[in-house]
């Protein structure tokens, strides 16, 4: 555990349950009569509630964005952005990321208790869409007394569900910040889902997704679902730059064992995922990936699926990230600039790949930042502490 924490660090940060007990209705037809979500905040709320910020997470991501737990030595997976002086400044924002429903860190989804069963709901939890996870959004707000966002901020999966955000509900945010995200999945993004959950499913230890029963995990599954993955969301130059060629014992073995150094890291990180995370949680988010398609609402024109959204958004993309290229991104951008709504976009040269997203590239935080600082502006919050009242804008919308 860490002794001290870094000065812009939020430091020590705690979770809350938050139970829901009206009924949820879901896309795919079927409904949740009560849920929970596991939230996390930041910052301090001002006293319009004008600066809030909701965090959305990527696939494997969660509620824990920022600051460090009890007896952690790494903090949240958003750390480098949020905290104290840092592009998601907590003197000014009240932050706000939560786990999405279907996951597995506390939130209702396969892993929890079905109250109805009083077992783990398994593959009996319901899919899930982008479009569900906002409105539980949208509830969390109305829990948390926030009618409207300054901001609503992702990557990747949770780019999509900002972008969503402005589509369902126009009038409660100002700003929409999608990164590294895409309108809808390529084929070849949902081949690579494809590929992963056919790993996790004919693991032998899957048992049709009921393997809590068995006190057993699809682990070698997983660990296969991770590894293909991580290979998509990292780069061949990033991948040449990191490893190379180069050799654990610096000779060819001969073997199947591990002799790259390549291999040793994707089967750790495989490894290290297979026992944190859900097999039934990673095929639920990876078909609500595959769905993801607003414009199909909209006879598959993207501008009018963005019609009606009045906030600003701010698009972000990286160079070197295949998975979700900056041309994805520019699928959003022109179909903005199509329907007249007022968007800023900035593609990042580096060389992490999708994976940029999170990493604190310095010319990326500087954009970061620029633009936190005009949704400052924006709510007349000038300075660290000198929350001001913003002009009254905005209505509850449904």
């Amino acid at each position: 555990m860490l002794k001290k924490f870094p000065d812009d660090s939020i430091g020590l940060v705690a979770p809350q349950a938050i139970e829901f007990t009206e009924p949820l209705a879901l896309t795919c037809g079927r409904s949740l009569n009560q849920y929970t979500l596991m939230v996390e905040t930041y910052g301090e709320l001002n006293a319009d509630k004008s600066n809030a910020i909701l965090i959305c997470h990527a696939l494997s991501g969660h509620h824990h964005a920022a600051g460090y737990y009890e007896g952690d030595s790494k903090p949240g997976w958003w750390d480098s952005a949020i905290g104290p002086g840092k592009a998601i400044d907590t003197n000014k924002f009240f932050v706000v990321s939560l786990n999405n429903l279907g996951g597995c860190h506390g939130s209702s989804g396969p892993n929890q208790t079905d109250p109805q069963t009083g077992k783990p709901y398994g593959p009996d939890f319901p899919l899930m869409t982008v479009k569900d996870w906002v409105v539980s959004q949208a509830r969390l707000a109305d829990h948390l007394g926030i009618q409207q966002w300054a901001a609503v901020i992702g990557g990747s999966l949770g780019g999509m569900q900002a972008m969503q955000w402005a589509i369902s509900y126009p009038e409660r945010l100002r700003h929409c910040m999608v990164i590294a995200a895409a309108p809808k999945l390529s084929a070849q993004n949902i081949a690579f889902n494809e590929v992963a959950r056919q790993a996790i499913s004919k693991d032998p230890h899957f048992y049709d997704g009921r393997y809590y029963d068995h006190n057993v995990v699809p682990k070698t599954g997983l660990m296969l679902a991770r590894m293909v993955g991580h290979i998509t969301y990292l780069s061949d130059d990033g991948m040449r730059e990191k490893f190379g060629r180069e050799m654990n014992a610096g000779k060819l073995m001969f073997d199947f064992n591990p002799q790259f150094e390549v291999e040793s890291y994707l089967q750790y990180q495989g490894e290290r995922f297979s026992t944190a995370f859900d097999a039934n949680t990673y095929l639920l988010m990876t078909k609500a990936l595959d769905y993801f398609d607003p414009a199909s609402e909209f006879n598959h024109d993207l501008a009018q699926a963005l019609q009606h959204v009045t906030a600003k958004f701010m698009l972000i993309a990286f160079t070197t990230d295949w998975r979700f290229s900056p041309e994805r991104s520019r699928e959003i951008l022109d179909a903005l600039v199509d329907a007249g709504k007022e968007v800023s976009y900035t593609e990042v040269d580096s060389p992490q790949g999708h994976d940029a997203f999170l990493i604190p590239i310095p010319r990326y935080m500087e954009i970061f930042n620029a633009y936190m600082g005009r949704i400052a502006a924006d709510v007349s919050i000038e300075k660290p502490g000198d929350i001001k009242t913003p002009a009254k804008e905005s209505a509850h919308a449904r």
